[in-house]
């Protein structure tokens, strides 16, 4: 069961104030961020199967409930309607793996305006932590030039629930295991993990340690090579061990965690190949991020498998996704009407009423902009459409798409699943089918270029109405 305390006391007290006032008609909230992390061109939409599931348990136990009661601001009759609380709204969403940019909506919610309110937090919470590992995955893989990702942050990620939860969205964005086991049993992520420097040490002598791991893992050994003296003793060592396994028909790898990467890499690639052994493979680690991997690998640095942990699984030099949870249409007097926020600063106003976000195609076959309308429009491919910037100012774009397709679809009813989710595999598999269909020129890591987010003219107009409503009544 998720606990439903697991939000922001506000939102209780907030809640209450509704329940008081008859006000818990229905509502709309939009999910969406505000800037690109790492100062890239996208981000990977990433959580929402575990959040659909924590939804669906989310619950006030008597515990709860007693916990609540002691803080001295609830009345009896709102604990009441709490104890048989859930939430019973809807869910539009889009896609795990969906690449995804800054002002569109990535989840819609649908629902009672209380319920909307209680569950604001475990939202953000899901989606924020999530899309934004996924997204450092991401970048990860595509600076290795599609190599092989090995995530193993677990002891350097934010507790139990931040590791698990680092793991799977690390999978779904680029690595293709994990050294987290519980991750691998509850995700299915393939685990991987080959020794510390615990294990040489533990021994009279480095080759003793190796010989002794190459007996008990025959079919998965990688020396861990850099404990004493990398080239001098390290390589060596592996590779007599490596012979003795070789000679059983075995193959085996190295790993280095520690000194100059590029360097050291051609130094065991070239006595590898000497000794015989093109196809021992090789593994560093060591405090790695995109930068440092996009370096080594545009300089040619033999390298195989990437080890990334700590800014893999904490987001490095990015603390936070910048994802929001903001009303965009409240019930009044039995109507469901759009609402707007406007704020000092221009970027802060939000886009009001229930909205649909369409990706466009161009005849490449290539995304060239996503297109926020109101929900009941439509879009059609060989069509004129109106692009409008975001802002609601002058500037525009006229675009013939060859191809639209529609990016929020229902995935919870009624407060329960309403969809047949994809697995996570499918969800990354689906993430590198649609990197494929971006330029890449939005999808470097370095000066990306912006990747075009517009609104349509129904939307700007409805927008440009609030803003003149505004500005009358402020005079």
């Amino acid at each position: 069961m998720q606990s439903a305390l697991f939000t922001d006391f506000y939102e209780l007290t907030m809640a209450q104030g509704y329940w008081r006032r008859g006000d818990g008609g229905n509502s709309v909230f939009d999910v969406f961020f505000r800037r690109q992390p790492f100062k890239g061109g996208y981000s990977v939409f990433a959580g929402l199967e575990p959040l659909l599931r924590a939804l669906e348990d989310f619950r006030f136990a008597s515990e709860d409930l007693s916990w609540l009661e002691g803080q001295g601001c609830f009345e009896q009759g709102f604990l009441d309607y709490l104890s048989g609380f859930r939430f019973r709204g809807d869910v539009w969403a889009m896609s795990e793996g969906e690449l995804v940019f800054p002002q569109e909506p990535v989840a819609r919610i649908d629902a009672d305006l209380i319920e909307a309110q209680l569950v604001e937090g475990l939202i953000l919470n899901y989606l924020n932590f999530q899309s934004l590992i996924a997204t450092k995955s991401a970048r990860v893989w595509r600076a290795s030039n599609f190599g092989r990702i090995m995530e193993f942050g677990l002891r350097r990620a934010q507790g139990p629930d931040g590791a698990t939860a680092a793991s799977r969205a690390a999978f779904l964005g680029g690595a293709e295991a994990t050294s987290n086991s519980l991750a691998g049993r509850l995700f299915d992520i393939p685990v991987m993990g080959t020794m510390a420097h615990s294990w040489v040490m533990s021994f009279a002598d480095e080759r003793e340690a190796f010989d002794a791991y190459a007996e008990v893992y025959p079919d998965r050994t990688v020396f861990l090579i850099d404990t004493y003296d990398t080239l001098q003793s390290g390589i060596r060592n592996a590779i007599a061990a490596g012979r003795e396994l070789a000679a059983k028909g075995k193959n085996f790898g190295v790993r280095l965690d520690s000194g100059d990467m590029d360097y050291l890499s051609r130094e065991v690639r070239k006595a590898l190949d000497a000794a015989g052994f093109p196809d021992a493979s090789i593994v560093v680690s060591n405090e790695l991020d995109e930068e440092i991997i996009e370096a080594l690998t545009d300089a040619g640095a033999p390298i195989d498998i990437w080890g990334v942990g700590t800014s893999l699984v904490t987001g490095g030099n990015e603390s936070a996704f910048t994802g929001v949870y903001k009303l965009a249409a409240v019930e009044r007097s039995g109507k469901l009407e759009p609402t707007m926020k406007f704020s000092d600063n221009p970027e802060k106003q939000t886009n009001p009423g229930v909205k649909q976000v369409w990706r466009i195609y161009g005849d490449s076959g290539l995304a060239m902009a996503d297109l926020i309308t109101l929900a009941e429009e439509e879009l059609e491919p060989g069509r004129e459409t109106v692009l409008h910037h975001p802002s609601g100012d002058w500037r525009l774009l006229r675009a013939i798409p060859a191809e639209v397709r529609p990016l929020l679809s229902k995935v919870m009813d009624k407060g329960s699943i309403a969809v047949e989710l994809p697995s996570l595999k499918e969800s990354r598999n689906a993430l590198r089918r649609g990197m494929d269909r971006f330029d890449s020129t939005h999808l470097r890591l370095l000066n990306p270029h912006v990747y075009k987010v517009s609104i349509s003219q129904a939307l700007r107009e409805l927008k440009l109405g609030f803003i003149e409503k505004y500005l009358r009544d402020s005079r």
